[in-house]
């Protein structure tokens, strides 16, 4: 039976690197998943109510986050069968490499190291379309899953925000699912980390 769900992502997080290596790695091995690769921006998660929205600025004042967000919802819309190479590699780039995912030379080789031609990626970001998936994605889910961070699972009505641990374990994201199909449980949290 397939699991139909979605997880957020912004590449500046850690904790969405380890969930969603581990996702990627899933679908890689053949779980039957049916994923929704959601953006959800911590830029514009921490704009002060009233003040203007991170998509609503200019490009060189949305944030460290949002330029990255835009290509990898170019690639997942427009290049989908490149979108689990460049998400990984993007994730990759931040979290091994620390490079700064804000500058686009840096998207354009993460592009061109999983085959893409950043000049085509680089022309659908400028169509704008990836910036208006990103307000759409991203308000549709602080509304209606009420997400305030990454990753966050959400499975039909239910959603969980998770740190896992550890990186390319699928296994994990099937206890996580388990457990946000348990109806009775509204907290589960370890008073000390066990490492």
């Amino acid at each position: 039976m397939t699991r139909s769900f979605a997880v957020s992502f912004d590449y500046r997080c850690p904790f969405a690197r380890n969930a969603h290596e581990s996702v990627v790695q899933g679908v890689r091995d053949g779980r039957d998943w049916a994923v929704r690769f959601v953006p959800f921006s911590l830029d514009q998660a921490h704009v002060d109510e009233g003040a203007t929205a991170v998509w609503d600025r200019a490009p060189g004042e949305r944030g460290t986050g949002v330029l990255a967000l835009e290509w990898g919802l170019a690639v997942r819309d427009a290049f989908a069968d490149r979108f689990l190479d460049f998400h990984v590699a993007t994730f990759a780039a931040r979290h091994d490499e620390s490079l700064q995912l804000r500058d686009e030379a840096v998207l354009r080789e993460v592009a061109s190291s999983v085959g893409l031609d950043p000049d085509a990626v680089s022309a659908f970001v400028g169509t704008g379309a990836p910036l208006a998936a990103l307000r759409a994605e991203h308000t549709a889910a602080a509304r209606d899953d009420a997400m305030f961070g990454v990753p966050t699972f959400v499975d039909g009505k239910a959603a969980v925000f998770v740190r896992l641990m550890d990186r390319a374990r699928p296994e994990q994201v099937d206890h996580v699912l388990d457990l946000l199909a348990f109806e009775g449980l509204n907290e589960f949290k370890h008073t000390r980390v066990p490492r």
